[in-house]
């Protein structure tokens, strides 16, 4: 079709390259390493660049590591990754590090948790430098938070919830250390927390929820226990969340929103039921959500873009195959040929 809508790759490179401040207003947590096209050149940015002190940088400061993953990981999909300076990024992320408990604040100076440490080690997976790790001792930071009953908590302070199941099986796969748990407690946790209409909640009888159902898919698949999950009655009761604008949503009568293109496509690739609803619709909700002059991606159709839509937009566009845009890992939220690289060269 003459006017259908096409992904704005550059745009989103240029966003992603410009959007975010870590350390003052002038510095980059994405340093650009290369000589960038205009439609990358970060200065002067057509987004402008936020300051310390502004709303998007305070609602941010804390989830700063998270963002770097999103929109690294984002580049990397876009074949970009080389534009940003990998030194500079993997010492960010080290500042970010608590050499005395093994595990990774969301920010220079922020508290340890387990959901900051994966994405510090998906980061490093990104770049091929694990080796600046003690992954002893991240792992063993990771283990520590294992429960009695094999679930696990985020932090010291003890909050349960199946994410970080997810997060903490897949920081201790991606460092080849599924030994330091008792990864057969962890799976009957996971599988508590099913319920009748084949999802998953945050703990044993809680709503399902396709964030939660991802992280639980995605723990079992990691594990090898996929057998544990009836495929047709979660696939029927995933591909229900796709509504009648094409995108999808997190649970009933709820409004679409793009992030759900990852956490509900991600999962019905893993059950093999992805086909189960309508990619055309989806990739049109997905960049019809594009800022298609200044880049990045939205919640809905015109809402303000932010770097975690835009990730998990791409990241749905990547599970569906769309052109230019590589594919992903379903189950470690990674590019594919990082995790083959992580599990193949050993």
């Amino acid at each position: 079709m003459a006017d259908e809508v096409e992904l704005a790759a550059d745009q989103h490179v240029r966003y992603i390259v410009t959007v975010e401040k870590v350390k003052s207003e002038t510095t980059l947590p994405f340093p650009p390493r290369v000589p960038l096209t205009p439609l990358q050149l970060p200065t002067p940015p057509l987004v402008p660049a936020q300051k310390k002190d502004s709303f998007e940088s305070l609602v941010m400061e804390h989830i700063r590591l998270n963002g770097a993953y999103w929109g690294l990981t984002t580049l990397d999909l876009l074949h970009k990754l080389h534009a940003v300076d990998a030194a500079e990024v993997v010492d960010w992320i080290m500042s970010c590090y608590h050499p005395e408990s093994g595990g990774f604040g969301g920010n220079v100076g922020h508290d340890p948790h387990v959901l900051y440490t994966l994405s510090a080690v998906q980061v490093l997976c990104l770049f091929d430098r694990l080796d600046v790790l003690d992954v002893d001792k991240v792992a063993d930071y990771v283990a520590g938070l294992q429960n009695k009953d094999g679930s696990f908590s985020g932090d010291i302070w003890g909050e349960v919830d199946t994410r970080f199941s997810y997060i903490a099986l897949c920081t201790l796969s991606l460092l080849h250390r599924l030994h330091k748990i008792d990864v057969q407690k962890a799976v009957d946790f996971v599988v508590s927390c099913k319920n009748l209409d084949g999802g998953f909640g945050a703990m044993p009888g809680g709503e399902s929820h396709a964030g939660q159902i991802f992280c639980c898919v995605g723990a079992l698949a990691i594990t090898g226990s996929l057998h544990h999950i009836d495929r047709d009655l979660l696939g029927w009761w995933l591909c229900e969340r796709q509504c009648k604008d094409g995108g999808l949503n997190g649970r009933p009568e709820k409004l679409a929103d793009v992030c759900y293109s990852w956490w509900v496509l991600s999962s019905l690739v893993m059950i093999d039921r992805v086909h189960w609803i309508d990619k055309e619709k989806l990739t049109k909700f997905i960049l019809n959500c594009q800022d298609k002059e200044n880049g990045g991606i939205s919640d809905r159709p015109d809402n303000a873009v932010d770097i975690y839509h835009t990730y998990f937009g791409i990241a749905g566009l990547s599970l569906m195959e769309y052109p230019g845009v590589k594919p992903l890992d379903p189950a470690y939220a990674l590019p594919l040929h990082v995790v083959n690289r992580i599990f193949l060269k050993k």
